[in-house]
């Protein structure tokens, strides 16, 4: 089974900070945690899930590679401690955001200064070839820009935006009530500090115009279904001047016709002929590489799996590629003509004994052994 978003498990936006990221896990974390729920699976499933989360969204470096290629950028780091067995540092990871009960501190700064744009997240269909393989491919995504008539401060041009009269540029009051002195955001510019009494025509003071723009991005080989690419500074433009945003690419591999894709192995199905079955033979199967001989011994089972070393799926973080398991299935004949149904019969006849069909007789054995257990 996949798994879920690690900023979806804890709830969190994509641009939590390091304070939001520990509240929200210390939220699931006491909910679920196993001493408070003692025998439920579900709940200690929904515990290690979100340790899991909050241990790669914590750290910087495993947080940037989560945001870059999603869970293939940490598969084999999290939940692996210095002793490589898992969740070895989940101690450090349940005290840090515990111990501020008892007089702890931690984690990262919130962020400041103008309004950032919005992340975005755009689906990208891909067929299986593609994600083994690696592509560039072109799309088009609607979103905010920077205004090119005002250069982004929503103000016309020959003007600018003025300093706030009510906070002298602050963007926060204070209000005395009583003994007690209240800061709050100013009510007249919203918190911004400054307003613009003379707005720009094309984007109406916003600084923002919408606009679809068109990017190239390169997917690397071996993304698989949920793996991410993150495209720096290509979300929605700030209000008034601010950063943008982050893109992110989510994959989405499409079914394939023939093969299924487990990971970095691969699979499918190959039908044989009941003469190569019994007799053995040489059949060709596919692969994403093209057409390869498999030979298949004498008196071949149904389902038998044969694997294809390296014929799979090179990992987008490296090591060695995937193998392609083919399972034969055998094909009855059909539109058999009337000689070929005598030849048929002639040779059902001369199949008597255990020694043809030891599968077919050791379950009549053992139906009549139940059958005979129940008499009794």
């Amino acid at each position: 089974m996949s798994k879920r978003d690690y900023y979806e498990v804890l709830g969190v936006a994509q641009d939590a900070s390091g304070p939001e990221l520990k509240k929200a896990y210390r939220k699931v974390a006491m909910k679920h945690h196993p001493d408070r729920n003692e025998g439920n699976k579900d709940s200690e499933e929904k515990f290690k899930e979100a340790s899991e989360a909050y241990e790669v969204l914590s750290d910087q470096q495993k947080r940037g590679a989560y945001d870059q290629y999603g869970h293939a950028g940490v598969d084999g780091q999290a939940g692996m401690g210095g002793g490589g067995e898992g969740f070895g540092n989940f101690s450090d990871v349940f005290g840090d955001v515990f111990g501020d009960i008892f007089g702890g501190s931690g984690g990262r700064g919130g962020r400041g200064g103008v309004a950032r744009g919005s992340d975005l997240r755009y689906t990208l269909d891909l067929s299986l070839e593609d994600a083994v393989r690696g592509t560039t491919v072109k799309i088009r995504v609607p979103t905010l820009v920077g205004c090119g008539t005002c250069g982004g401060n929503g103000a016309k041009p020959g003007s600018s935006p003025i300093t706030c009269n009510t906070c002298g540029g602050h963007g926060q009051v204070r209000m005395q009530q009583g003994f007690f002195s209240v800061q709050q955001t100013c009510p007249t510019c919203r918190g911004k500090g400054q307003s613009i009494s003379d707005p720009c025509n094309s984007c109406h003071g916003q600084g923002r115009v919408e606009e679809t723009k068109t990017l190239s991005v390169k997917v690397p080989a071996g993304v698989d279904t949920g793996d991410r690419i993150r495209l720096a500074g290509e979300g929605e433009a700030g209000a008034e001047g601010g950063p943008s945003g982050d893109l992110y690419v989510q994959m989405s591999v499409k079914d394939h016709e023939i093969f299924q894709r487990d990971g970095k192995n691969l699979y499918c199905e190959v039908p044989i002929s009941m003469f190569d079955a019994c007799l053995g033979g040489e059949i060709e199967v596919p692969t994403l590489d093209g057409r390869v001989k498999l030979k298949v011994p004498a008196e071949t089972q149904t389902g038998k799996l044969f694997r294809l070393r390296g014929k799979g799926v090179s990992p987008i973080r490296g090591g060695t590629a995937g193998d392609l398991l083919c399972r034969v299935i055998l094909e009855t004949p059909v539109n058999l003509s009337g000689k070929q149904k005598d030849l048929l019969e002639e040779l059902r006849t001369s199949f008597q004994g255990k020694k043809h069909s030891p599968k077919q007789h050791g379950w009549f054995d053992g139906m009549k052994s139940f059958f005979g257990d129940m008499k009794m």
